[in-house]
């Protein structure tokens, strides 16, 4: 599961606690959240985070950063870039396989081509370093007008790395006029490393033709519950992860 907003108020332990209690192998760490795996950390705590996953069966699927590289100020397209090379060192330390990153709009002053330049040559460049430490930069599907994943297709063709990819966001803008996801997953399809899910017990988005998809090309990468905060979190996440095993054909009795 990611921590927003489902976990966002669980200190560390309590976090491993609750996945494992509810059959979550991994979580994403997203920033600002109680678990406190921030780039603040010395060396020695960085280390007790990694240990204390080692320790256990869930895994760190990833830390989530709200580092973006559209603005119009080279100068905050800089420090956003600087922030999230800082942030991949984090995810090195505490070993992590790669941190989110996204757009969060378009700037309506600036030709849109122009944008998806700036932000594909910034990942680029963020990837060229978290590469070289074993961390993919992973670019969520996000934000006002450049959710569209022709927009990503476009942001992903100028970043041009092999560690430069994309986290699928389960949006509503996926979908085409038959509110079908096809053409825009295999726009990206090539890229996507990640997935962000969110309500799978409701009907708002064509949720067993992505698993069907992302099992067509063998997909690899997590499938993180990305939820409201539920009063009965436990015994929810119990029927979330049971519904994720029935769309995905892993249900079985006994389980494992």
């Amino acid at each position: 599961m990611v921590t927003y907003n489902m976990g966002k108020d669980m200190d560390l332990p309590t976090l491993i606690k609750f996945c494992e209690d509810t059959g979550l192998g991994g979580v994403e760490l997203r920033t600002t959240h109680a678990h406190g795996v921030e780039v603040e950390l010395s060396a020695a705590e960085r280390a007790g985070v990694k240990s204390r996953f080692a320790d256990s069966p869930v895994e760190i699927a990833g830390l989530g950063s709200a580092f973006e590289y559209h603005s119009p100020d080279p100068a905050v397209v800089k420090e956003n870039i600087e922030g999230s090379i800082t942030y991949a060192r984090l995810a090195a330390d505490v070993g992590a396989s790669g941190i989110k990153v996204r757009p969060n709009g378009l700037p309506e002053e600036v030709p849109v081509e122009k944008t998806c330049e700036q932000i594909g040559k910034a990942m680029r460049q963020v990837a060229q370093f978290a590469g070289d430490i074993g961390v993919e930069v992973r670019l969520e599907v996000h934000g006002k007008n450049s959710s569209d994943p022709k927009i990503i297709r476009k942001i992903m063709d100028y970043a041009d790395h092999p560690m430069a990819t994309v986290c699928w966001n389960s949006n509503g803008t996926d979908m085409d006029e038959n509110q079908s996801i096809e053409a825009s997953f295999n726009l990206l399809k090539d890229k996507i490393t990640h997935c962000h899910i969110t309500e799978i017990g409701v009907y708002q988005y064509p949720w067993q033709d992505l698993f069907n998809r992302l099992k067509a090309m063998d997909y690899q990468g997590w499938c993180l519950a990305e939820i409201q905060y539920n009063e009965q979190p436990e015994r929810f996440m119990k029927f979330y992860r049971t519904l994720f095993d029935l769309y995905t054909g892993n249900y079985s009795w006994p389980h494992e």
